[in-house]
């Protein structure tokens, strides 16, 4: 669990008061998604409060869906944005990464232990290694390709790259969904070039150093070549998960509303 400053958590806690109030919602789980999460944050990063939450029993009973996030306009360098716990445990069944990141996160504003400890119990029950590899590699190749072409470069965004092509790598050696931070990551590379490459451009990050175009790393350029490489061939041989049968899912979301 990372430490967050004081004043950014009453802040941060206030607003979620505020949020409960308005919509008539009880907050579960509110965590830090981002940057800040992972660990690659700049001085001046925003704060991306994401949250699960419930509403009384009564609301859940209509014939006609209602709206399941709250979305919050971005005021400043704060962003608040959540899930109703349905929608939630519906993307928990379909092992859908963000979920199991949020659950994952090592910053946390607001937890209500009872509820959030009866959704870690079932989730691992739900995660999908090959479906989880398919997101992150998506993201990896699709930010790749948008900057990480060409001579120079924005070496900023090699993080957006580095982190999904790691967490694909940790499901695969550990199959089970990936922790948050990018430091815990590293420590799955084995190649000390690479390692002291990819340290220094992180030190540089955080310290608020500007990084604009500069030349490509081609230690990392061939890291990243290599491993997508290796999980498009990877992929086929994973097979899928059985999940529990839906009435778990079912029972759960009657526990956590009721």
């Amino acid at each position: 669990m990372r430490i967050i400053d004081t004043n950014i958590k009453q802040t941060v806690c206030k607003k979620l008061a505020i949020i409960e109030k308005e919509y008539n919602v009880n907050i579960i789980l509110a965590i830090e998604s981002g940057s800040r999460a992972w660990g690659f944050e700049s001085t001046d990063s925003d704060y991306d409060v994401r949250f699960i939450y419930r509403h009384e029993l009564k609301w859940y009973l209509n014939v006609l869906p209602r709206r399941d996030v709250i979305e919050l306009p971005i005021e400043g360098i704060e962003d608040y944005s959540g899930w109703d716990i349905r929608k939630a445990l519906f993307l928990m069944n379909k092992s859908n990464p963000v979920l199991f990141e949020w659950l994952k996160s090592p910053i946390v504003y607001k937890v209500d232990e009872g509820r959030f400890n009866m959704i870690l119990d079932i989730h691992k029950s739900y995660f999908s290694p090959i479906s989880s590899i398919y997101h992150y590699m998506h993201m990896a190749k699709r930010n790749a390709s948008d900057f990480l072409i060409g001579n120079k470069i924005k070496v900023k965004k090699y993080f957006y790259v580095l982190r999904p092509i790691l967490a694909s790598i940790w499901i695969e050696k550990y199959n089970e969904s990936p922790p948050m931070e990018f430091e815990t990551l590293l420590n799955l590379i084995s190649d000390k070039n690479l390692l002291d490459d990819i340290q220094l451009l992180l030190q540089r990050k955080k310290a608020g150093i500007e990084l604009g175009m500069e030349n490509k790393i081609h230690s990392i350029n061939h890291f990243i070549q290599e491993m997508v490489m290796h999980f498009d061939k990877a992929t086929r041989s994973f097979n899928p998960r059985e999940k529990p049968k839906a009435d778990t899912l079912n029972d759960l979301l009657w526990k956590l509303v009721f």
